[in-house]
């Protein structure tokens, strides 16, 4: 991947009428690329949003002061119904990912040919197709393609198994729209990240990149040559 280095603002000195010198800056205006790329998946797309639930009970522990009794045996639970918490969903029902999951995977995948991540959160965008009906201020992309109930035998912190209900889609595909800072990056080289995270990346659970494992080789994909 290329990078062009940013020449330095145009400045000129002059002196004023009291003799001392004055310098002016010229600041470039943004100059943004944007693209439409289709991903097809490779291995399943496994979704899990965090759970509507826990989140009510760490706010009621954090208004309170008090948690639940660790003794206490749990409200027996419908796994339909935790496979349906486990989805983003558009107003009109449709499924979609988390936008915010594709730009970080962009971001993580500069790692891996020597661009600076801090250089990537201010130049990578990735442009949303609408939000979250239950929590409107989550950005989602799109994903075509039929979600069905995965359980997978996991673990807690201290070792204890468990059962985790989560939504998995084998056949996808996402239109994906990126917006990019062309003082930083080409249309190749964005082209050429995106591929990277589908091969190396990963978006979803079970990613190559997952912060607390190797992953399970889920969430990669190709990007359809046009």
């Amino acid at each position: 991947m290329s990078s062009k280095t940013q020449a330095a603002p145009a400045d000129a000195s002059q002196s004023n009428s009291n003799g001392k010198e004055v310098r002016t800056v010229t600041i470039k205006p943004p100059n943004f690329g944007f693209s439409e790329f289709e991903l097809i998946g490779s291995s399943p797309l496994v979704i899990h949003r965090f759970s509507a639930k826990t989140k009510e009970e760490m706010k009621g522990k954090m208004e309170t002061g008090k948690a639940a009794s660790s003794r206490k045996n749990r409200e027996p639970k419908s796994t339909d119904v935790t496979f349906e918490e486990a989805r983003y969903r558009f107003k009109d029902g449709g499924d979609g990912f988390h936008a915010a999951a594709l730009r970080n995977a962009l971001i993580s995948a500069c790692r891996l040919v020597g661009f600076k991540m801090t250089l990537a959160k201010l130049s990578l965008f990735v442009e949303a197709d609408g939000y979250d009906v239950k929590e409107p201020q989550i950005p989602l992309v799109r994903i075509k393609g039929t979600a069905v109930k995965q359980e997978d035998m996991a673990r807690v912190e201290t070792g204890q198994p468990y059962v985790t209900v989560r939504a998995a889609f084998h056949d996808w595909k996402a239109r994906v729209r990126v917006r990019w800072d062309q003082d930083q990056f080409t249309l190749e080289d964005v082209a050429n990240l995106l591929t990277r995270v589908g091969m190396q990346v990963g978006i979803g659970e079970g990613r190559p990149d997952s912060k607390n494992s190797a992953g399970m080789g889920w969430g990669l994909f190709t990007v359809a040559s046009k």
